[in-house]
């Protein structure tokens, strides 16, 4: 097998930091990756960032079909020689934020799995597209910076619970399967990495009402950590018809102290009191201007 690094020394591939690129050398955790997928021979997957293709093979080894995501049309050359032998690999040309699942799990009548190394500088942008997504995707498994990884799995009273770690429990059970040292990458990055898992959800932790108002009441919680879960709520903008009282109210209902702070409220919790808000803020009188 030819190594990551012959492979970019025969390409005389140099890191792109623009697009935020650090190789992967380690074969081992190449290894790791693949087999923390779960692949199978009814498995459709879409990699992110194939590169120069170390992963791909591995992945195509037991996939139905294999579809290589790549930006830099470079490493597309690359790829393309890498990976000429491998029928069921298709390569993809283009930005995995523009990439539309959809019409992959519609071209295979299947769900798909996503599995990749996120460039950092994109990786809550490609959380929240796999979201939007996570009907036709079954599950993923991705490499992130550490502590990104350490945000989206955190638990309540974490000081690394917030925002994403609420919403991305809502829709997906994850978790941290493994660190990556900065040691097995080339440009060799400031930061650590870990794999996450993910596994969508059927349906949400909580049927919610409306997802678009639950995403803005998690936002408006945690908008000044420090503060409690009521100053938040009255200072939300997206509230602001809906009076002081009626918040209470709504907290009440949903048996939580306004007092507390928005780090200590559990996913279900956001979710039974992001309902109750909105219940109550579709029964405002309509304001004419």
């Amino acid at each position: 097998m030819v190594s990551p690094k012959e492979i970019l020394k025969q390409y005389e591939i140099k890191p792109r930091k623009k697009l935020g690129q650090s190789f992967l050398l380690d074969v081992n955790t190449i290894h790791k990756i693949a087999a923390a997928g779960g692949i199978s021979s009814d498995d459709v997957v879409v990699e992110i960032g194939a590169g120069i293709g170390v992963l791909t093979k591995d992945i195509a080894q037991n996939a139905r079909r294999v579809i290589a995501v790549e930006i830099d049309p470079r490493l597309v050359t690359a790829l393309q020689q890498q990976l000429a032998g491998h029928d069921n690999v298709e390569i993809a040309s283009g930005d995995i934020l523009k990439f539309d699942f959809a019409s992959i799990a519609d071209q295979y009548k299947s769900k798909v799995k996503v599995i990749g190394n996120v460039p950092y500088n994109i990786s809550s942008p490609v959380i929240f597209h796999l979201l939007s997504y996570r009907s036709v995707i079954s599950d993923f498994t991705l490499m992130l910076q550490k502590e990104v990884v350490e945000r989206l799995v955190a638990p309540p009273d974490n000081k690394s619970y917030g925002v994403p770690s609420v919403i991305l429990q809502m829709f997906a059970v994850v978790e941290k399967i493994f660190d990556v040292p900065a040691s097995c990458f080339y440009p060799r990055p400031k930061v650590e990495s870990s794999i996450i898992r993910g596994i969508f959800r059927q349906k949400p932790l909580v049927e919610l009402a409306d997802e678009a108002f639950f995403s803005r009441l998690v936002k408006a919680a945690f908008a000044q950590r420090r503060k409690t879960l009521m100053n938040n709520l009255k200072k939300a903008a997206f509230l602001a018809n809906v009076s002081e009282e009626k918040i209470k109210e709504a907290l009440d209902k949903a048996q939580i102290d306004g007092k507390r702070r928005g780090e200590t409220l559990s996913v279900k919790e956001f979710g039974q009191l992001s309902n109750i808000l909105k219940q109550t803020f579709n029964l405002l009188p309509v304001i004419q201007l």
